[in-house]
Order: C-alpha cells, then sequence, then structure tokens
C-alpha cells in the first residue's frame, strides 16, 4: 500500500476545515493510506478547536498547534517535517481544490517517472469557477518570471497542489513563512534538477468575502522570491545583468552622497573615500538580498574579512582613478561615473567569486 502524507495550513478556516477534511480522507482505498496533518497557525476563529475534534474523529488525522501566527510557509515547514508517507501533498484547509485530484497527481510519482508533480489550474479541461481577471494575470505574470529563472514551462508556478516523493520535500530548506512558500519551493526544485511533472485539476476559487487571504503584498513578495531564490544559480552573463542594476543602484548612491559633500564643502579627499564606503555598503546589502550568500561558501567572519580586502582595493582604484581624471579638468561628475563604471566590472568578479564563492550545488542522486 502506498502512504500519502497530506499536510493542511489552517488559519481561521472554521467554515470549511471539517469538510475539507472529510473530503480529503475519501479519497483513500485498499491501495491508497492516508496520514493527514492539520497545523493550525494559531487560529482565533475556533479552528483549533474544530481540528482537535476532527482528530478524535478520525484516527488517520495529526494536529499540531503553532503558539503564534507564522504564516502559511511555515505551517507547511512544520507539517512537513512530520510526514511519514511515501510521498506529502498540500492541501489548503479551504474548498477550492478537489482532492480526487490527489490520486492523479500521484500517478507518476507511484511509477517512478516523477519527483515532483504539480496540479494545474491553467492546463486543465477540468471545471474552474470564473473569478477575478487581474488575479488570473497575476498568477500567469508571476509564473512567466518563474519560468524565466528556472527555465521551466510550467503554466501555474502559484497553485496549491504540490505532491513531492518524502525524501524530495524534507531534504529542501524552506525559508519562506508566508506565501512566498511557492516561488521559493519551485526555484529550488529545479535547481536541485528533480524530475517535475505537471497535470491539470479542478479549481473552485473563493472571493475575499468568502475567505481569500492572498493579496498585492503576497504578489509583490512572490516577486522577490523569485530573484531571491533563483538568482544564486543563474549563469554569469545573467546573474552579471542583474548586478548591473546592483551596481547602478550603488553608483546613484555614490555620486549623489559625492555631490552631496562637495556642495556641503568637503574636500575630495574626503567626499571621494565616504561617497564610496557608503556606496560599498548599499552594494553589500543588496548583493546579499537579490543574489548571494544563498549558498556561501565562507562564514560571516571570513566573508566580512575578504569583503574589507576587496573594498579597500578597489576604493583605492576609485579614488586615484577618479583624482586622475578631475587633474584633466574633466567635470566632477564625469570623472566620478567613469571611475564607477570600471570598478562595477571588478566589483562584480570580487564579490562573485572571492566574497560570495559558492559551495557545490546538491544534485539528485540518479
Amino acid at each position: 500500500m502506498t502512504k500519502l502524507s497530506i499536510v493542511i495550513p489552517c488559519f481561521n478556516e472554521k467554515d470549511t476545515l471539517r469538510a475539507c477534511v472529510e473530503r480529503v480522507l475519501t479519497i483513500a482505498d485498499e491501495k491508497l493510506g492516508l496520514e493527514v496533518i492539520v497545523v493550525d497557525d494559531c487560529s482565533t476563529d475556533g479552528s483549533q478547536e474544530i481540528a482537535k475534534t476532527i482528530a478524535q474523529d478520525y484516527p488517520v488525522v495529526r494536529v499540531i498547534l503553532h503558539e503564534r501566527n507564522r504564516g502559511k510557509g511555515a505551517a507547511l515547514r512544520t507539517g512537513i517535517g512530520h510526514a511519514t508517507g511515501h510521498f506529502v501533498a498540500i492541501q489548503d484547509a479551504d474548498l477550492e481544490y478537489d482532492p480526487h485530484d490527489l490520486k492523479r497527481l500521484i500517478r507518476p510519482l507511484r511509477e517512478g517517472r516523477a519527483d515532483v508533480v504539480l496540479g494545474s489550474r491553467f492546463a486543465s479541461m477540468e471545471e474552474h469557477r470564473v473569478l477575478y481577471f487581474w488575479h488570473s494575470l497575476g498568477n500567469k505574470f508571476l509564473t512567466f518570471l518563474s519560468n524565466m529563472f528556472t527555465d521551466l514551462n510550467l503554466t501555474d508556478m502559484e497553485t496549491c497542489y504540490k505532491v513531492f516523493r518524502r525524501e524530495v520535500i524534507q531534504k529542501i530548506d524552506i525559508r519562506e513563512n508566508r506565501f512566498g512558500f511557492e516561488p521559493e519551493i519551485v526555484a529550488k526544485i529545479s535547481h536541485q534538477g528533480y524530475r517535475i511533472y505537471e497535470m491539470g485539476i479542478s479549481y473552485h476559487g473563493r472571493t475575499y468575502e468568502e475567505g481569500k487571504k492572498i493579496g498585492f503584498r503576497d504578489g509583490f513578495r512572490a516577486l522577490y522570491c523569485i530573484v531571491k531564490y533563483n538568482a544564486p544559480h543563474m549563469p554569469v552573463p545573467l546573474q552579471f545583468m542583474l548586478y548591473l542594476f546592483i551596481g547602478g543602484a550603488a553608483a546613484l548612491v555614490n555620486l549623489l552622497v559625492f555631490l552631496t559633500l562637495l556642495k556641503s564643502g568637503f574636500g575630495t579627499q574626503i567626499a571621494i573615500p565616504a561617497a564610496f564606503v557608503i556606496a560599498a555598503l548599499t552594494n553589500y546589502f543588496l548583493c546579499i538580498l537579490l543574489i548571494f550568500r544563498h549558498n556561501a561558501r565562507w562564514k560571516t567572519t571570513a566573508e566580512l574579512l575578504i569583503f574589507v580586502l576587496l573594498v579597500t582595493g578597489v576604493g583605492f582604484f576609485d579614488y586615484h582613478i577618479t583624482q586622475l581624471f578631475l587633474k584633466t579638468a574633466m567635470s566632477p561628475v564625469k570623472a566620478k561615473l567613469i571611475a564607477t563604471a570600471l570598478g562595477l566590472i571588478i566589483n562584480y568578479v570580487g564579490r562573485r567569486y572571492l566574497v560570495f564563492p559558492e559551495r557545490s550545488s546538491r544534485r539528485v542522486e540518479e
């Protein structure tokens, strides 16, 4: 018998939780056993009590309670860590998804053809409720952007229905606490070389009046997560293009601080290094935020030491090149822009190969 662990994150779903769990339980048969793990994320509407009652009624249901609200991603992290089945599926606590689709989604896993199967709401001949145009457009845009970074051809990256071999999902270090879980997990299964399948599913979406929780803020977080979890794995040319954005932001800071200090009466001996230091810190934190550090080789102390040495070297270069151009009667703006552009290339190479050298990515054992 195949055992499927179904993780249900729950936050204030008292109206649908019991019906959802009971629908899930109907998919069990003589060849499919279930383990249902309900993780209540500190609900305040009575969902916890309902979950406990369900667990008393059905022995295959386990309930885990969070003492404070931490988000969907955190609830999934907890539930996945407790799963013991051959496969692990994610099921929202509402009634938007039909659990009977899970029996189809696990077929490629049972047959040994897939490591991960995603259910697509947009590649399906099944019924689906017609709702928000802008949500649909936003989902397709996020999926398109994710596909660009992962080199996958998914049609629905944001889908709830994701089914994994248990050893696959339990190896992944899940960081996101809210709805950023979706782009994070797609990025990580992609870059670790797992076999990914996609199948159409039905969808019965609900309105905000009916309890839908995801909003525009989560869309912006998804954008950030797509960049954050994919950028460290991009080819160097694409990584450099992203670094141009970071370098451009730092260069703008460099220029503004430099001109501000000059207008305030400071000489170039102070304005140049001060502007450079502030810009270097801006560059460093943007690099950590968007590109590097996610699989870095060095510990923080060694990383900072190497960074300081690199900044010192580039700062020395920046100072003397800027002074050299100023002596040719070049305008301060032009002199600083040229020095900054040259330093940009040196900065990227130094950060990529000295400050943030990556460990070898973990690959799937064949």
